[in-house]
């Protein structure tokens, strides 16, 4: 029951609200109008057929008087929202012409026809006021206007009367144009929209579909059309082709050969040709161009088009089913790719380091090591970042400070850490995930502790949105929103003026905001030590990708088209002396933009528990 109440609640706010295409008031406004004038108009033509008998034994008389005025002032008002929509359309697609827009022959054509279908019906109105002179004509508002001018100009009640039945075929015929036209251009949408917002997956948006007993299944990944669901076919040909995915891409703004709205309407097309044009007689295996290197290893699943799709369609979802098909199936894939998932069935890290030297990071912290059975508050999952990468090392060791200093009640898993398969899940080898999600639950089963923190955004949505698909069921928490329950206990609001100076940006990680909502701890904190922050003009659910999600830490970029580089010159746009993070790879991605620049001299690039230790430590030296 719940599921249908949710399901009952999306489609209202996103297929009759609209909600995610108010995003952009201008788009929000012209589609607010054509929506509510075409939806009033079929409304009111079919209650006007029904009045006419031609639904029998539908039959529907409409009361005289008032319930009439007001049903013609509502279809004008309905038609004035169509023409006004239409023409705020045809404004931007051809003045303001937004390169993300499509720009077909059937967008035209269907805005046209809208239109042809308002004029025509204001005129046949008014040359029924002409020929009748109604006690309702006042409440036709627009088709008393149009009546009027068309009196100026000579037109007769004879006149009217006779080329009326002419004008109401032209109405008709056009709106059985516009019927007929529906399955073949983007008003197709009309349909397919609601029902995918209705059939949407249910599933947390960070937490890619499990392929299940993957050791008997004989399919791993997508490599034919015909092997999505009909569900996944289904949202190929409701999307609009609008282009809002597109805008926002980090790959696609970077220059790399990848867009998702590429991605879907080639799938589109895959479907159309091979499954319906052909009736699946021809080879359904999909186009080249979906496996070439950069076009599949582009994507770095940051969610920025998850959140701009008014219909909840989920290209990075795509992607992983294609890379699932390559790493499992074909083995085709990026040598860097390769390495890392070598690494990570070998040595049980991305970074290919001994796994018993996952814990020299903790050298002198006297950190206590749990053992099963054993009791704790929080138990701190660092992850392989903080175990393996130097300069993340300091961040970690950072973190831990501050929890030792606020008396917190926690432990670490020691040796017995083991990657969360995050990386492995995304590059599409869901084997090696499985098997290292496996692994840790039955760690973590054997702990009784309240909750699992860690620094890494990653390693918090797998533990917190992906291992209940296994069976893990556990309260996961990001070290920013643990900082903020203890901010009392630093004496945070003490730490003032301490050892941070210059002008601060704050990067919001796409594994902690998108796809987990956290936005206000990592500010929270930064402003509680008094830091001189500033935001980028992409921030928090906008967000620009770092570069290093999806894989794409591991994956090698031409210099030229390198996400991170443009990231950074987001921050460099507002003259930021500091960026902090709240994610391992963001910083190592920022740092590597930066010295590729030559700036690390000018330029910090800190982790969030470094900033709050500078400060406390500043103040109190």
């Amino acid at each position: 029951m719940t599921k249908l109440l949710n399901r009952i609640k999306d489609f209202f706010l996103y297929s009759i609200l609209h909600l995610r295409i108010w995003k952009k008031l201008s788009s929000g406004i012209m589609h607010f109008l054509i929506f509510w004038g075409v939806s009033i108009q079929l409304i009111g033509t079919a209650i006007n057929l029904m009045q006419m008998k031609l639904f029998t034994p539908f039959e529907l008389s409409i009361p005289r008087m008032e319930v009439y005025f007001f049903y013609e002032w509502i279809m004008d008002l309905a038609g004035i929202f169509i023409l006004v929509g239409v023409f705020m359309a045809l404004i931007r697609r051809l003045v303001q012409k937004p390169k993300y827009l499509g720009y077909k022959w059937d967008d035209y054509f269907a805005l046209i026809l809208l239109a042809l279908m308002g004029l025509a019906g204001f005129t046949t109105e008014a040359l029924r006021i002409i020929s009748v002179f109604p006690e309702w004509m006042g409440y036709s508002f627009t088709g008393g206007i149009v009546a009027n001018t068309f009196l100026a100009w000579g037109v007769t009640p004879n006149i009217a009367f006779r080329i009326h039945p002419y004008f109401v075929l032209l109405h008709i015929f056009l709106g059985l144009v516009f019927l007929a036209i529906l399955p073949f251009t983007k008003m197709r949408h009309l349909v397919l929209a609601p029902l995918n917002i209705w059939l949407r997956p249910r599933r947390h948006i960070g937490a890619l579909e499990k392929i299940e007993d993957i050791e008997e299944t004989e399919l791993l990944g997508v490599g034919n059309i015909n092997e999505f669901t009909s569900r996944e076919l289904l949202s190929f040909d409701a999307c609009l082709d609008c282009g809002r995915c597109e805008d926002v891409c980090p790959a696609t703004a970077s220059g790399l050969d990848y867009s998702p709205r590429t991605l879907i309407q080639s799938l589109r097309e895959d479907a159309l040709n091979k499954l319906i044009k052909n009736n699946g007689n021809d080879t359904l295996t999909l186009s080249e161009n979906m496996f070439k290197e950069e076009t599949l290893w582009a994507c770095t699943t940051c969610g920025a088009c998850l959140t701009r799709c008014p219909i909840f369609i989920r290209p990075p979802e795509r992607v992983v089913d294609l890379r699932r098909y390559a790493t499992l199936m074909t083995g085709e894939m990026p040598k860097s790719v390769g390495d890392t998932l070598r690494n990570m069935e070998r040595q049980g890290n991305p970074w290919g380091m001994p796994p018993q030297d996952r814990m020299k990071w903790a050298d002198g912290l006297n950190l206590r090591e749990l053992a099963p059975g054993d009791d704790t508050d929080i138990l701190f999952f660092a992850g392989c970042a903080a175990a393996f990468d130097e300069r993340n090392k300091k961040v970690t060791q950072s973190f831990v400070k501050l929890l030792q200093k606020a008396g917190v009640d926690f432990g670490v898993l020691g040796l017995d850490e083991a990657c969360c398969g995050e990386t492995a899940r995304r590059m599409g080898h869901e084997y090696i995930f499985q098997v290292m999600a496996e692994q840790n639950i039955e760690t973590f089963n054997e702990i009784n502790f309240k909750r699992i923190v860690t620094q890494c955004p990653h390693c918090l949505n797998t533990l917190k949105n992906e291992y209940s698909q296994m069976g893990g069921d556990f309260e996961v928490i990001h070290s920013s929103q643990l900082l903020t329950e203890i901010a009392d206990d630093l004496g945070l609001d003490q730490a003032k003026g301490g050892g941070v100076e210059g002008k601060l940006t704050y990067h919001d990680s796409c594994y902690l905001g998108r796809y987990n909502d956290e936005y206000n701890s990592p500010r929270f904190l930064l402003d509680q030590v008094g830091t001189d922050r500033v935001e980028m003009d992409r921030n928090k659910e906008n967000s620009f990708c770092c570069g290093a999600g999806g894989g794409g830490m591991w994956v090698e970029t031409d210099a030229d088209k390198r996400i991170n580089h443009r990231r950074l010159q987001d921050a460099l746009d507002v003259n930021a002396e500091i960026v902090a993070t709240a994610c391992p790879y963001c910083l190592t991605m920022f740092e590597d933009a930066a010295n590729s620049k030559g700036l690390n001299e000018q330029l910090q690039i800190l982790d969030i528990s470094e900033v709050l230790v500078k400060q406390i430590e500043g103040k109190q030296g």
